[in-house]
């Protein structure tokens, strides 16, 4: 070690500062040492600004040129090392240097060609839980920890984007899964599969796939799969997923689990509004949620049944429905703890300015009536 450092005195006597950090850099690159690269790059910049070369505090009040100059270095500084990280298939490390100079393009382009594999804990990180790539990620936890720890990832997902593309491969993956388990014991008993990719069309005349209690999929993913259909928008993870619940309606009543109200019985329940959200038997189903809701006592399951019920309108754009059921089963509750759209902004989203109005009234809300009556006037004046 001591020999090392006078051969170093010896380069710092006879060259220029700027020789020697070269010297420096190119030495942590043959060692792979890459975050002492980075440090290097900035220490060669701060020397060339006259900067302090170890800093004792924030490099605050600079003039306009100078913390340009140190940026652009900074950047410059934070691309390679990140290059070098990714050139050695280090997503993770190289995560923080991209993330820095705000290049999320370059990591996701990466990510994206990541080929499942047994140690992909840092991807998986980076893609899914810091949102650079949700989908890929969301594989990625699939491929590498099964159907069980992915749907406890997604339940746990804050972010809206890529929440739906990860629900339809969760959906898809399921699906296919229980398929191909229902196919190999059709085979055995039959010969022969039929060539469906189709749920019903299995199930249909074969009741004794159920028989002695059989399932194909671990029973506790289809009842939680079933619980994200209400937020998806994807008419055929929506296909799918009223698949799923005519394959847990037929599953013993050992695994019928209880839900939470309004979807007490979750497979028909949850069938019944997957079924509305895809367009099918829409009236009915309407009719369905509001008898029900009307049968319980606010005073014991609380507001959530009729926000389901709201929630369901809006989706459908039933506005007038919405305002209805909003006063049938939620004038009283907390607006604190409301997670559908309240009475204003379900007159707003309806252009019913009157309803508007009235709210406003007995609010004592003079602004909103403002809007009401402004908006009300514009939608009733002539076109020139």
């Amino acid at each position: 070690m001591s020999h090392s450092f006078q051969q170093f005195e010896m380069l710092l006597a006879e060259h220029e500062p700027a020789a020697v950090f070269d010297f420096l850099l190119e030495r942590y690159r043959a060692e792979e040492n890459f975050p002492l690269v980075f440090e290097t790059h900035l220490m060669k910049k701060r020397h060339e600004l006259g900067l302090p070369l170890i800093p004792t505090e924030p490099l605050n009040g600079l003039d306009v040129e100078t913390q340009r100059a140190y940026d652009e270095g900074s950047i410059a500084a934070a691309r390679e090392v990140g290059g070098l990280f990714l050139a050695k298939g280090d997503i993770g490390r190289a995560w923080p240097y991209y993330r820095a100079v705000g290049d999320i393009e370059t990591i996701r382009k990466v990510i994206d060609e990541v080929p499942p594999s047994d140690d992909l804990d840092d991807v998986i990180q980076v893609a899914f839980h810091e949102r650079v790539h949700p989908r890929k990620g969301f594989e990625l936890i699939l491929s590498n920890h099964g159907t069980c720890r992915a749907i406890t990832c997604f339940g746990q997902y804050p972010s809206v984007e890529g929440r739906e593309e990860s629900a339809r491969l969760l959906i898809e993956t399921l699906h296919t899964e229980i398929i191909d388990n229902m196919k190999r014991v059709i085979v055995r008993n039959e010969g022969e599969a039929p060539d469906t990719g189709s749920l019903p069309e299995l199930m249909q005349g074969r009741d004794w796939l159920f028989e002695g209690n059989s399932y194909y999929v671990d029973t506790s993913h289809v009842g939680s799969c079933i619980q994200f259909g209400p937020d998806l928008h994807d008419q055929k993870s929506l296909s799918l997923l009223i698949e799923l619940t005519e394959y847990g309606k037929r599953l013993s009543e050992l695994f019928q689990y209880p839900g939470e109200p309004p979807f007490e019985d979750i497979y028909q329940d949850y069938s019944v509004y997957l079924r509305c959200l895809a367009g099918e038997d829409v009236d009915e189903g309407i009719r369905y949620f509001r008898e029900k809701i009307a049968s319980y006592n606010p005073d014991d399951i609380g507001s959530a049944p009729g926000q389901v019920l709201v929630k369901l309108l809006v989706r459908l754009g039933r506005f007038d429905e919405a305002i209805r059921a909003f006063d049938d089963f939620l004038t009283d509750a907390d607006p604190a703890y409301l997670s559908c759209p309240n009475r204003v902004q379900l007159c707003q989203m309806g252009k019913r300015f009157d309803e508007l109005q009235k709210t406003a009234k007995a609010t004592g809300d003079l602004l909103t009536f403002a809007a009401a009556t402004l908006q009300s006037r514009s939608a009733n004046r002539p076109a020139s």
